[in-house]
């Protein structure tokens, strides 16, 4: 057998975990102790039966010394194909740390980037595929049997076409399912090629700044907004990324009393969270009223001044209605003064799919949560809030093996960016 199997070496890539047992010596001792406690406790209640080959196959009624020793040989048996099991699996891999060269890798590439999300590679809670030049990376994080980029490839389009290519190979070395998240129409041919499926997610709003203004009806709503928070005191500001530090305190009040009235817990993977180090390196916008903070929001510089978006938008659960259409609003004509040629709005999920008869049946299941989930999500609401600034919606995509695992790899995203299972469920 063996000599048949070596011409065909090449084929077998994956790792084993025959020395790589996850299994620590403490835990084995323990199941060890427990299986052998339960045979000494079997044998010392029947010592008084005379043992004979006949126990095996004797079945009665109050016949309890054969069914232990035919118990026994099961758990034993049950034991050692499990161990064989778990000796021969694939090798559950061990996300790689990221060294300070890495992260001043990642920090140059993101300088560089023309997508606005390419920030997300600084909140801190994933790891990164580089390129050979390491002009390039993926941002990923691992949930379940599905290894999770969030969006494109960052870098160059030459290094990204080879990447998402290297992200498939080593997640099928590793048995995983090599999944990428919110991708934009731009790449589509590439996942193609690649192998992958594509569902669609919902839909990306853009503002074009070159023509942005409040002049005209169609901005008398924003006017109004503008005008009336203005009056009552409020003022905005952009506060750099190095005159942060004295101010975040006041910061993590307002977003602390912010997730208690929301009733929410803070998300992660696909959004950013309420950590220093992570806001240290971002500027802000804040709302003052009578010379206190009380909204601000993250802000996300593109390079090349391509876009601008926001990541954390937080403010005091008694604030002025309308102040965060109000900070969008000011946000808008800040990008435009300093050239910016989008403002990023951020996706509404669910929407824009279709719910016809010919539609795909992830497409009908997404159209009818769309419409009847707001319970769970403000889907609805949010979209009809990005809609008064006019953007322009484009499809946000799922690039996954597809199949029967994709439930699986849904519900493993849902927990990635709830932060555990817990998350999923809670308002």
């Amino acid at each position: 057998m063996l000599l048949v199997l070596l011409p065909c070496r090449r084929q077998f890539y994956r790792r084993s975990s025959l020395i790589s047992e996850p299994f620590t010596a403490g835990w084995t001792l323990a199941v060890a102790s427990a299986v052998l406690f339960s045979f000494w406790l079997g044998f010392f209640v029947h010592r008084h039966v005379e043992y004979s080959s006949e126990l095996w196959w004797q079945f009665t009624l109050r016949g309890d010394a054969p069914r232990f020793l035919r118990a026994a040989t099961g758990v034993m048996v049950a034991g050692a194909v499990l161990a064989l099991y778990r000796l021969l699996r694939t090798a559950r891999p061990v996300a790689p740390g990221q060294g300070p060269a890495d992260l001043d890798a990642v920090r140059e590439v993101v300088s560089r980037a023309t997508s606005a999300g390419a920030h997300l590679a600084l909140v801190g809670d994933k790891s990164f595929l580089f390129s050979p030049g390491r002009d390039a990376f993926i941002m990923y994080a691992t949930q379940g049997r599905s290894r999770i980029a969030m969006g494109d490839p960052v870098g160059p389009p030459g290094a990204c076409v080879e990447l998402i290519r290297r992200f498939r190979d080593d997640c099928r070395r590793q048995e995983l399912w090599p999944v990428f998240y919110e991708v934009t129409p731009d790449d589509l041919p590439q996942y193609l090629d690649a192998g992958f499926t594509l569902s669609k997610m919902g839909e990306e709003g853009r503002v074009p700044l070159g023509d942005f203004s409040l002049e005209g009806s169609s901005r008398k709503g924003m006017r109004r907004v503008t005008s009336h928070l203005e009056r009552q005191g409020g003022v905005f500001e952009i506060v750099p990324a190095e005159s942060l530090p004295p101010i975040l305190p006041r910061l993590r009040t307002i977003s602390d009393k912010w997730l208690a009235a929301k009733s929410a817990r803070e998300k992660r993977f696909s959004l950013g969270f309420f950590n220093e180090p992570y806001l240290r390196q971002t500027p802000a916008a804040i709302i003052r009223q009578n010379n206190e903070i009380r909204a601000f929001a993250t802000l996300w510089l593109s390079g090349g001044k391509e876009e601008l978006s926001i990541d954390l938008m937080r403010y005091e659960p008694d604030t002025l209605d309308d102040t965060m259409e109000y900070l969008f609003i000011r946000l808008m004509l800040w990008g435009q003064e300093q050239g910016y040629r989008w403002f990023n709005l951020g996706m509404a999920p669910l929407a824009g799919m279709e719910d016809g008869d010919h539609a795909p049946l992830w497409h009908r299941m997404g159209s009818f949560l769309y419409r009847h989930g707001e319970h769970f999500y403000n889907f609805q609401g949010l979209r009809a809030f990005k809609d008064r600034f006019d953007p322009v919606w484009r499809p946000m995509y799922l690039a996954s093996p597809g199949g029967f695992g994709l439930p699986v790899i849904l519900a493993n995203i849902a927990t990635l960016i709830s932060g555990g299972p817990k998350g999923i469920v809670s308002r």
